[in-house]
């Protein structure tokens, strides 16, 4: 039987700009994947889906000594993102693929564990995409998903500023394709894909030190003007002015002694 034509990939909201890596690059097992760090085991081989920079995928290594991990990305540029941190990590349990999670080049039964942080919410067709990943996952073995929810991030104190950003950034990555409100439709999804045994679970990113609001707010500041979103939002007709006024407004919430911004991702371990 022919096997259905998936839909093609949305296009990445982030891009790979530095001020996005520079957030990325903050991401470690501990602070990422927590949720499934007690499932795993010494000997697993584990299939990384969207690895970026490899922060992640060389945590996940070290946690498997016996067995491997496979970081698997959609291009050629964004692999070797994650082979540079492998090897400067001197991670020798990692293999690298160029794939698209909509139709895996990997035989049934491959992983024990399938992984992807971030990604669901990028993809033309998340259901799909589950569907690969149970299709490569081992019998009993686990995929295991995190995704942010946008709309459920919140922040003190209130700023006009922030709130532009969000409907920007809500709309820009809906007319790429994808679905900013992922971590609440894990669940769902994953019961579309065909799972029966699906634990579902939240957690949360918290900054509101006064380190942690210079750091985020910083990249944002950033971020709104430098990067593949900032090229999107000007080319649709977005003034360089309101732009700018979003990087100062993240700016000024960097500066407030009560600063506080928490973003909710919702999470979800599935028994193949």
């Amino acid at each position: 039987m022919e096997t259905p034509r998936p839909k093609d990939t949305a296009t990445y909201t982030h891009g790979h700009a530095e001020a996005v890596l520079r957030s990325h690059r903050w991401r470690t097992a501990e602070n990422s994947a927590a949720y499934l760090l007690p499932h795993l085991r010494p000997g697993d081989r584990v299939l990384d889906v969207g690895s970026g920079p490899g922060t992640i995928t060389a945590d996940l290594a070290t946690r498997v000594p016996a067995g491997s991990v496979t970081a698997l990305e959609t291009s050629e540029q964004a692999v070797d993102l994650t082979r540079q941190e492998v090897q400067r990590r001197s991670v020798g349990n990692v293999d690298f693929a160029v794939g698209d999670v909509h139709a895996l080049d990997f035989a049934d039964d491959s992983f024990h564990v399938v992984h992807a942080h971030q990604v669901l919410q990028h993809v033309g067709d998340p259901v799909q995409a589950l569907r690969e990943m149970r299709r490569v996952c081992r019998p009993g073995g686990i995929v295991a998903v995190r995704d942010s929810d946008y709309s459920a991030f919140t922040w003190f104190p209130a700023s006009p500023g922030l709130d532009t950003w969000l409907e920007l950034y809500l709309g820009a990555a809906r007319r790429n394709g994808g679905e900013p409100d992922a971590g609440r439709r894990l669940l769902s999804w994953a019961h579309a894909a065909g799972f029966s045994d699906v634990t579902a679970s939240s957690s949360t990113w918290c900054f509101a030190t006064p380190e942690d609001r210079e750091w985020w707010g910083g990249m944002w500041a950033d971020r709104i003007l430098h990067s593949a979103m900032t090229e999107q939002l000007l080319a649709e007709g977005t003034p360089q002015s309101v732009l700018d006024e979003v990087s100062a407004a993240w700016r000024a919430w960097a500066a407030e002694a009560d600063g506080w911004f928490s973003l909710l991702h919702g999470e979800v371990l599935a028994r193949a």
